[in-house]
């Protein structure tokens, strides 16, 4: 609901006006915690995958919390890009910048298991998927057709699906845990439960801040929990810098065909994912369309900020949904204050030790949250769906380029004699799920859609529709 106490109604839709400072900071820090955890989340799933930074003694500790901090410093700075913006970057309006869960399912097998030294590859990847992305920025508008809802829907989903094995290996204790006696275990199921149950419970029962922040707080509880029970442990806290400034090429650059491919093809359906978030911020905070201009700043922002991200050793930026959310239910449209939650967040990434404290939470608590997280990811999928007329084309456009693209992620074995890069991008399914879609979308001809879906669903899915 719209606090009047912070301005009037036109002030409210305003993205210029900025509240008193009083009302303004915790509005900002309200930003900050309705994207932290997600923005955090997938740095720490990169390194389990590669197989580095966790564990007490690890010598690669530095680098996983190196990478969280730059999570959050460079969400900062591209958040800024977004609200100040420079020339014909930036969209002028309050979007909130963070790491993007749709890059996991490509970099997850370009890293899996070979170290931290596999993350220049990475970040090869983010820089030209990056600049591709910002190219985009010049003809977005142009491309949009090619991105119905069937294909945003499903790739989208597709995306969640990919996830959701994650979600589940961490709330049994993590990726590297497998085999041993532990993985599965009770204990492991009980503190992911509890965060997954504590979560729902303050979202559909608690309202304001606890909802909106009810995965952090749901992950606080198991954390507290989890602490009590002996499995949080301190000892990497100590070892982490005060303060510690980025570092250009930190974790180096390598070119892969591969990662290029796979970063700019994601890069597409982020940028579209953009425009979706633009459109969703004008509509829900001032009752308006979202200008092409403001569409092209928003795009061209999301790809520099990303190829920056890639020069000091973060990974990809897009805008952040929830916080698109947040601001239809503020019915505050201010881009300063959004502006000040940025500067949290790169207070934050400066200093490593609020780093080595969040790699503190143990894999079980982070499992019960990204169960959650993850779970939304498929369930807005499936929402961007509902939107499609089910015809027959439809169908089987949807029902192709799903069984492949699922079909491939979840036997990655039937492509063991495809080339390394083709397979890596291939067994993503996201891809491969994407690239049909979208060329079985413009190919197949509109007059298949005027059939009845009764001939394929059995007479229940749909009906005829005259010409």
């Amino acid at each position: 609901m719209t606090d009047t106490s912070i301005g009037t109604p036109e002030q409210l839709r305003d993205p210029n006006y900025t509240p008193q400072l009083a009302k303004a900071v915790p509005l900002g820090i309200q930003h900050v915690l309705a994207m932290f955890v997600s923005n955090v989340t997938p740095a720490i799933i990169v390194c389990g995958a590669a197989g580095f930074g966790f564990g007490s003694n690890s010598p690669d500790f530095p680098e996983m919390i190196y990478m969280i901090q730059m999570s959050m410093f460079f969400a900062g700075i591209a958040t800024l890009f977004q609200t100040i913006g420079f020339g014909p970057v930036g969209a002028r309006l309050p979007i909130v910048q963070g790491t993007s869960f749709a890059f996991i399912p490509i970099m997850i097998p370009l890293v899996a298991g070979k170290g931290v030294d596999a993350v220049a590859v990475l970040m090869g990847g983010v820089l030209v998927g990056g600049l591709f992305h910002a190219i985009l920025g010049l003809f977005i508008g142009k491309i949009r057709f090619a991105l119905p809802p069937l294909v945003t829907g499903l790739v989208v989903t597709m995306i969640g699906l990919a996830l959701v094995k994650v979600g589940i290996q961490y709330a049994a204790g993590g990726v590297p845990a497998i085999g041993t006696p532990e993985y599965g275990s009770l204990q492991n199921w009980f503190i992911a439960g509890l965060v997954i149950v504590v979560t729902l419970g303050l979202k559909f029962y608690a309202k304001g801040m606890m909802s909106v922040s009810a995965v952090l707080l749901g992950l606080l509880v198991g954390y507290v929990v989890a602490y009590f029970m002996g499995m949080v442990s301190f000892a990497n806290v100590g070892r982490a810098a005060p303060i510690a400034l980025p570092n250009p090429l930190h974790f180096g650059l390598e070119f892969s065909f591969a990662a290029i491919l796979g970063f700019c093809l994601m890069s597409f359906v982020s940028a579209v994912e953009t425009v979706g978030d633009v459109s969703g911020i004008t509509k829900g905070g001032a009752g308006r369309e979202a200008t092409d201009k403001e569409i092209q700043g928003a795009t061209f922002a999301d790809g520099i900020g990303t190829a920056i991200s890639g020069l000091f050793g973060a990974l990809p930026n897009t805008s952040f949904s929830q916080n698109v959310g947040l601001i239809a239910m503020t019915g505050v449209m201010s881009r300063h204050v959004v502006t000040i939650g940025a500067l949290f967040l790169i207070l934050g990434g400066l200093i490593p030790k609020v780093g080595a404290i969040i790699s503190t939470v143990p894999i079980e608590v982070l499992g019960g949250g990204v169960i959650v997280m993850f779970g939304m990811v498929v369930a807005a999928g499936v929402s961007m769906l509902s939107d499609v007329d089910w015809n027959r084309r439809n169908m089987v456009i949807f029902a192709i380029a799903l069984s492949l693209g699922l079909g491939l992620q979840l036997e990655p074995g039937a492509l063991q004699y495809m080339p390394g890069t083709l397979k890596v991008l291939a067994t993503s399914g996201i891809l491969p799920a994407a690239i049909i879609a979208i060329v079985l979308n413009l190919i197949l001809p509109e007059e298949l859609a005027a059939e009845a879906t009764e001939e394929i669903a059995g007479g229940h899915a749909g009906h005829s529709r005259d010409d």
